[in-house]
């Protein structure tokens, strides 16, 4: 029970790392805010845990920063850990990326991340310290084609990170980020269920298999637990090995 009596809010919670994550909090006995967007059946994933509450809420929103802190506020009476995992991307060149789309990925992965932590600082200063958790990416070291959007805002992400890391420090906040490699999630899902695309990434990866999501949400609960108490400023890749080979 290494989150006893702690409350977090985890982003992106209908699926995939989000839903691994909030419920793995909940099995250590945190109490969770779990938000995604509507429509994303967001309560059918955590139906029958009594420690989850759920909030449709789409991130990138006005005023949802607001909306995601007061709820956690109102329903558990205060805040230890932010989980920032709520993501978009997609694969279109450079020279083809409509603007709008270029806007909406900085909007999700980038300000709507920023403007959390913003609003949650308070709370979490309140409690005499907390967690910050930012999941970025591998990407925010390498690219791949059609990918530049993405890349920028995940290489954002470790440098919003870091810069929290050292004006919280003073308050006993922590900020972390998260480098997953290549996850097996609804987002990757209609990818990696080509078999020839699976077994090249598999085939990268020293462990030679795709991570699930499971393996982020451990690397997260170290990160929010006191195991990591003196670890802030930190890039924690979980990538099976594969930023060996590329």
């Amino acid at each position: 029970m290494r989150l006893e009596g702690k409350v977090a809010i985890v982003t992106g919670a209908a699926s995939g790392i989000g839903q691994a994550t909030a419920q793995l909090f909940a099995s250590e006995g945190a109490r969770v805010l779990a938000v995604d967007r509507p429509g994303t059946a967001l309560a059918e994933a955590h139906a029958g845990i009594a420690t989850i509450a759920t909030l449709e809420q789409d991130v990138a929103a006005e005023g949802a920063a607001e909306r995601i802190v007061n709820a956690a506020l109102e329903r558990f009476g205060g805040l230890d850990i932010l989980m920032n995992n709520a993501g978009v991307s997609q694969r279109v060149p450079l020279e083809s990326l409509p603007v709008e789309e270029w806007d909406r990925t900085f909007a999700v992965n980038l300000r709507a991340m920023f403007l959390l932590c913003r609003q949650a600082i308070p709370a979490l200063r309140a409690r005499g310290g907390g967690r910050i958790i930012n999941v970025a990416s591998v990407m925010a070291e390498r690219t791949d084609y059609g990918l530049g959007a993405y890349c920028a805002s995940k290489t954002g992400v470790a440098g919003l990170t870091r810069t929290l890391a050292l004006e919280l420090g003073r308050d006993n906040i922590t900020a972390n980020w998260i480098e997953p490699g290549a996850i097996y999630t609804g987002m990757t899902k209609r990818t990696f269920d080509d078999p020839e695309i699976r077994a090249v990434w598999e085939k990268k990866s020293p462990l030679k298999r795709l991570g699930q999501p499971i393996d982020i949400a451990r690397g997260a609960l170290f990160l929010a637990s006191d195991d990591a108490a003196f670890v802030t400023g930190h890039g924690l890749v979980i990538d099976g090995g594969l930023l060996l080979r590329t």
